[in-house]
């Protein structure tokens, strides 16, 4: 198993594939806590999370015959990951909640108004984009959210969203100018 673990995802999906359940277990391990994070993104409860993460990687073994093996891994389990949360936030409309992001991420030019104050203002700062982000189309929050915080390519934004590469840069750069319209309303400071 120790030679397992060091295998690419492609490798292991297609050992896993074949029926190496320790190959599918290395991959369970690769991606249970991106997969946590990326739910709490979306889901207050954690314990639903957790569930809801489960449920994706039954889904992925039951359907890993069909993964496509010359293909990247990550897109995949994300796609199915995207359903899952998307399908659990539409029966729960009141769990939708959006993680707290770092503003110089974002909005590289952020400035503080008292530096003294720096720590506190960045603090108070990232829980207001939070809640900005509340405000934030789902079209636009998600590939936000994969890009900045999963750290997904374009590429495999596009994957997982079934949409153009090009409508991924897109949906980017206008979810940001939305966020910067919402926190200006919001009296807060942008260079």
């Amino acid at each position: 198993m120790s030679h397992t673990r060091e295998l690419a995802d492609g490798d292991l999906a297609k050992k896993a594939q074949g029926g190496d359940t320790d190959a599918f277990g290395v991959l369970v391990d690769r991606y249970e806590q991106k997969l946590l994070r990326y739910g709490r993104k979306f889901l207050r409860d954690r314990e639903d999370v957790r569930d809801l993460v489960q449920e994706i990687f039954l889904k992925a073994y039951v359907n890993l015959k069909g993964f496509d093996a010359g293909r990247a891994f990550s897109p995949w389990i994300y796609r199915i990951a995207h359903n899952e949360f998307i399908s659990e936030i539409r029966r729960n409309t009141g769990k939708i909640t959006i993680p707290v992001f770092d503003f110089d991420i974002l909005f590289p030019h952020l400035v503080s108004q008292e530096t003294a104050d720096r720590a506190a203002r960045e603090k108070e700062l990232t829980h207001a984009l939070a809640a900005c982000l509340d405000e934030l189309d789902e079209k636009y929050r998600e590939p936000i959210v994969l890009y900045y915080y999963e750290e997904l390519s374009y590429a495999e934004i596009a994957e997982v969203l079934q949409i153009p590469t090009s409508t991924v840069g897109v949906r980017i750069t206008r979810g940001k100018a939305v966020l910067k319209k919402i926190g200006e309303r919001r009296n807060l400071s942008y260079a």
